[in-house]
């Protein structure tokens, strides 16, 4: 609400997008290696993956370790069949995309036989480059 519907675009509005995206980039690169210098501080001062802290006057920088763990499917799928513990594992049914669009493709199936069936996502993206003279 309160919002002009104003879609004029001009060169001005470009070069400022332009420059902003650019310094953002930068400023992306200068936190990437800050936090390269950072992890290896704490790698030499209390050890790799550990967490750790240093205060410096009136600011703290403070590493911190998130854990996450993970089966291995084929592994932990044939340990547990090898101990009778099927009923742990999951049996996911999906479809299979590349199939049916074979399946498509070949005359088995219908596209109309899938209406309603298919969601479509999108997402939009800006982009403003020079253009070489």
């Amino acid at each position: 609400m309160g919002r002009k519907n104003n879609f004029k675009i001009t060169e001005p509005m470009l070069n400022e997008y332009y420059d902003l995206s650019q310094k953002k980039k930068d400023i992306e690169n200068q936190l990437e290696e800050l936090q390269k210098i950072f992890h290896g501080y704490f790698d030499h001062q209390v050890g790799m993956n550990e967490k750790g802290e240093l205060i410096i006057n009136n600011l703290k920088l403070e590493r911190i370790i998130r854990k996450k763990e993970k089966f291995n499917e084929e592994k932990t799928i044939h340990k547990l069949e090898e101990l009778n513990l099927t009923d742990l594992i999951q049996i996911v049914r999906k479809p299979d995309g590349d199939k049916i669009k074979s399946a498509i493709n070949l005359g088995l199936l219908k596209e109309k036989d899938l209406d309603g069936c298919i969601s479509v996502n999108s997402s939009q993206a800006i982009y403003v480059k020079p253009l070489k003279k």
